[in-house]
């Protein structure tokens, strides 16, 4: 199971190497580093890691914190490798250009989420409509989509969540998150065709997304 832990560590040459040998030592793979920021002497670092089946993430934070000076701030479960920085640049893209942030926004969430396609649609009454749509995302009128709006980033079941059958396609994962103004029914939705499932920490991670748009762009 793969996990995102952020350390903090004294901000010297061979720090972050001393830990990365501690969490191999516990078992753990690193699968990537993100460089939070660096102040007073000290860094910050966003590290993916797995762990083999069975290791409880409790073994990160001894691990890392046998080194001298390091802590760990948060322990978390996290799906696939850090993009932090394609997310912003992605939300530094938007505020730049915000008359076209929806189109931009669901151009790029696939390549974010290892998707094939993203819309954003809206709902009023019992009437739904797309307000933007990737390049690859299915031609076809959504109809009625009482799940709109939402509460919260959820995984989409067919057969408990009315969707178009296009989105049906190629057993399509289906992920979607509130979107835009509290007041507005709103959702971003995600398609991912031939999975894999989208896992808690990717829902977590749309949602984020689609909460810092919404007030990039004024919602």
């Amino acid at each position: 199971m793969s996990f995102l832990l952020r350390v903090v560590l004294p901000d010297k040459p061979g720090s972050l190497g001393a830990v990365a040998t501690a969490l191999g030592n516990a078992g753990a793979d690193i699968l990537g580093v993100d460089v939070v920021e660096r102040t007073d002497g000290q860094a910050v670092d966003d590290l993916t890691v797995e762990l083999p089946p069975g290791r409880p993430p409790d073994v990160l934070i001894t691990a890392a914190e046998s080194m001298p000076g390091v802590q760990v701030e948060s322990v978390r479960p996290y799906s696939g490798r850090l993009d932090t920085h394609r997310e912003l640049e992605l939300i530094d893209e938007i505020a730049s250009d915000p008359a076209h942030g929806l189109q931009l926004l669901a151009e790029d969430v696939p390549r974010l989420f290892r998707a094939g396609w993203a819309l954003i649609v809206a709902r009023a009454g019992e009437r739904s409509w797309r307000l933007a749509a990737s390049s690859a995302a299915p031609q076809t009128r959504a109809g009625d989509l009482p799940w709109v709006p939402l509460s919260k980033a959820i995984v989409l079941e067919p057969e408990v969540h009315w969707v178009p059958d296009p989105w049906r396609e190629l057993d399509t994962e289906l992920a979607a998150a509130p979107f835009g103004p509290i007041s507005a029914a709103q959702a971003l939705v995600v398609g991912r065709p031939g999975g894999p499932a989208f896992r808690p920490s990717e829902l977590g991670r749309l949602a984020h997304l689609a909460g810092i748009v919404t007030t990039v762009l004024g919602g």
